[in-house]
């Protein structure tokens, strides 16, 4: 067999995926997504990659990896994960409304196109609110409002700034969270493990400093879990979770997760889990996200 590794930067979570790929003598085709143009032209893939059985995409850019995989879907090659995950997954807003139709208990939200409508949108939905860019990662250029002042000032400074990252509104509840976070991992039909992200500051993404201990996944987050990737498209996904007093909350859904401060937090062999699925993909055989009964997770505190 042999896969396709579609990456930019060479992280600790590729170094580990390539060496449990080269331990089980997969023969591996690395394509650095900043140096290789893709021809497209009639007929399928290119000479270089007609022989490839599955990719894996790596890349650390949303709008790079969804034009590669973009071209790769279309050329039939099985990805991991497709572009239609992709998509969902690396817009705020297609996940919220994936999620809201699968049935999955999320956060309230409101999206908006004018600083004006933004501001009605967050004393709709009350202080303290969340803004966030639609498209982004890592923790990045979020903010948290408690009044209308500084509602207005940070709407003004993203009306002003004009890019991509600012011309919508995601406006979403705040959730008192008890100083952490869940994220559990999904592979195919299986979760398996799950982390707390701790901080003491409102934003527990690791890229932020938060630091992370084992969980136990319970039925709710297993059941809660698998939901939420059958909503987004399944395959290899990270859920992040919000606790609440009425239950567990969907918060967002990663399709290219980051998983190093997780394998010995944890005691499991992500990597291997990963490849396991890769290969099921390239053979074939891998397992189709369950059917989930949508009534029974729509529990939490949604909409």
């Amino acid at each position: 067999m042999q896969v396709g590794f579609l990456h930019a930067r060479i992280r600790q979570e590729e170094k580990l995926l390539l060496a449990e790929l080269e331990s089980r003598g997969v023969d591996v085709a690395r394509i650095h997504i900043e140096e290789t143009p893709l021809r497209l032209e009639p007929g399928g893939p290119s000479r270089e990659y007609a022989e490839l059985d599955v990719l894996l995409e790596r890349c650390i850019s949303h709008s790079r990896a969804g034009a590669a995989l973009r071209v790769f879907d279309g050329w039939g090659l099985p990805c991991v994960n497709p572009v239609r995950i992709a998509d969902v997954c690396g817009d705020k807003l297609a996940t919220n409304i994936a999620l809201l139709a699968g049935g999955v208990p999320v956060p309230r939200a409101r999206v908006a196109f004018t600083p004006e409508s933004a501001l009605e949108a967050i004393e709709e939905l009350g202080y303290p609110a969340v803004l966030k860019p639609a498209v982004g990662s890592w923790g990045r250029l979020l903010a948290r409002v408690h009044d209308r002042e500084t509602a207005e000032s940070v709407l003004e400074h993203k009306a002003t700034l004009g890019s991509y990252h600012h011309s919508i509104f995601y406006v979403q509840e705040h959730i008192d969270k008890p100083g952490r976070d869940l994220r559990s991992f999904v592979v195919g039909d299986d979760v398996i493990c799950a982390i707390a992200r701790h901080s003491e500051h409102w934003i527990t993404n690791t890229a932020k400093g938060s630091h992370v201990t084992p969980v136990d996944v319970t039925d709710e987050m297993r059941e809660i879990s698998l939901a939420a990737a059958a909503a987004c498209g399944g395959g290899i996904l990270a859920v992040d979770l919000f606790e609440t007093p009425n239950g567990l909350l969907v918060n967002e859904v990663n399709y290219t997760m980051e998983f190093k401060n997780s394998i010995h937090t944890t005691g499991v062999n992500i990597p291997a889990h990963i490849v396991d699925y890769v290969l099921q993909v390239g053979e074939g055989r891998a397992v189709a996200p369950p059917e989930v009964e949508t009534s029974s997770v729509a529990t939490g505190a949604s909409q």
